[in-house]
């Protein structure tokens, strides 16, 4: 799937109004179908049959249609609310970055979706009930009627679950647990298993262009086939120098370009052309996305745990399981190949070497804020040192353990510099004597 369709997708998906506004159409398209069925068939079908149906007058079927769409109307008044309200709680303790995650929520679409075509469709049928001294035919739909009754009692019962499911989702073990698979997926997109080792790139010539971006904004998805068709027509071989999620201002460069052929230089026209095709294989948005942007999740989540060290929150449980979901992505990408992606043309060659990211950059966002924050409280450090330990673990062929090595260094530094009891501190000097003795060890094969 190109980068383009993945980002429309993702759009489509974290937007609240898409589902509802077809729902709310076809609930007017069926409020019309149905009553012409009804006229046509309600005196042919047979005693039995009706049993079922809404079986009043034209007064009670006027009557029950208009409860159901001024009840409908006030729900959906409250759902909304309720739902505005959860984001501003998920903003301001949480991290406003996590409103993707609850806008995305397809349970919410999907009440909110029901209960507007519930009021569309009892709206819409209201108006082909008639009686004779209307001038016209008398008309009461009782299927129509029947159809607008049931919608209620699934408005009812969306209404109660709606409830349950929302004071679930409120509570941030479900937001972790939400960020967290959505970063894994981002991850085997991005690092699939089995991802070959891009080996050497190509060696740039002495001759360099830089290529501006023409827009600013952060960098949310790009299309490799569209690069390396813009890097084949102009006879170039591309280097995208910011990752997905990076800011790119326009007039700034982001891109390097040069010469596939030894010895050619670009003509004026060939690079406007290049530049043109380079921007527009490349999107940005307002904010970040989880598209093909694998450190959002980490961004997320770091916000989260830097949130509840601050003192205005305090809560420290918070950040050692925000941590613990940590541990599990960069335990996870610990087995995979990162780094830089070479996109080949059809010959085989490198023309596009796409910045991606690389553990230790994973790991420096993960752990410099909240060893900053929250180094002075042993709960906290133990589980960054636990982290620490637990990716050493996972780094079977000992590719990470300079930057392993390097954090836990930091973390001594910082246990030094807090104010512990001095067992405290012993026994988390301890640990990452334990952590380093670990590191030295030879490298364990899967």
């Amino acid at each position: 799937m190109s980068g383009r369709v993945s980002r429309w997708k993702d759009a489509l998906r974290t937007e609240l109004w898409p589902l509802p506004v077809f729902a709310v159409v076809s609930a007017v398209i069926l409020g019309i179908v149905l009553p012409m069925l009804d006229a046509a068939v309600d005196d042919q079908l047979p005693g039995n049959g009706t049993v079922l149906l809404f079986n009043g007058g034209r007064d009670a079927a006027r009557a029950v249609l208009q409860a159901i769409s001024g009840s409908l109307i006030t729900v959906t008044s409250l759902t909304f609310s309720l739902t505005v309200v959860t984001l501003q709680l998920a903003s301001s303790q949480f991290s406003p970055r996590l409103l993707r995650t609850f806008t995305a929520d397809r349970f919410v679409h999907g009440t909110l979706a029901l209960f507007l075509a519930t009021f569309s469709y009892a709206l819409t049928v209201l108006r082909s009930v008639r009686g004779e001294d209307d001038g016209n035919p008398s008309l009461v739909p009782e299927i129509s009627v029947t159809v607008a009754f049931v919608l209620a009692i699934a408005s009812v019962v969306g209404l109660v679950l709606f409830l349950a499911h929302l004071t679930r989702e409120i509570r941030v073990e479900t937001m972790m647990r939400r960020v967290n698979a959505e970063t894994q997926e981002t991850t085997d997109q991005v690092f699939p298993k089995d991802r070959p080792a891009p080996g050497p790139g190509p060696v740039s010539a002495s001759e360099t262009f830089l290529i501006s971006s023409t827009r600013s904004g952060f960098l949310t998805s790009i299309d490799k086939a569209a690069l390396v068709q813009a890097a084949e027509e102009s006879g170039a071989v591309l280097r995208i120098d910011q990752e997905p999620g990076s800011s790119l201002v326009e007039g700034v460069p982001f891109a390097t370009a040069w010469s596939a052929e030894p010895g050619v230089t670009f003509t004026w026209t060939v690079l406007e052309k290049l530049t043109a095709g380079v921007n527009s294989a490349v999107e940005t948005g307002y904010e970040r996305t989880k598209v093909q942007d694998v450190g959002f999740g980490f961004r997320q989540l770091v916000d989260v745990a830097v949130r509840a060290l601050s003192p205005g929150v305090n809560d420290p449980t918070t950040a050692v399981h925000v941590i613990g979901h940590l541990s599990v992505l960069l335990c996870r990408l610990a087995q995979r190949t990162m780094g830089p992606e070479h996109l080949r043309d059809k010959d085989g060659e490198v023309r596009v070497v796409l910045a991606l990211p690389v553990l230790g950059d994973l790991l420096d966002l993960a752990m410099n804020q909240p060893r900053q924050y929250g180094a002075a409280d042993p709960v906290v450090a133990r589980r960054l040192l636990g982290l620490l330990h637990e990716l050493s673990w996972c780094d079977r062929n000992g590719r990470h353990r300079a930057e392993i090595m390097e954090h836990l260094g930091r973390m001594r530094n910082a246990i030094g510099a807090a104010d512990h009891s001095p067992a405290e501190r012993k026994n988390l000097l301890d640990q990452a004597d334990m952590i380093a003795a670990s590191c030295s060890e030879p490298p364990r094969r899967a």
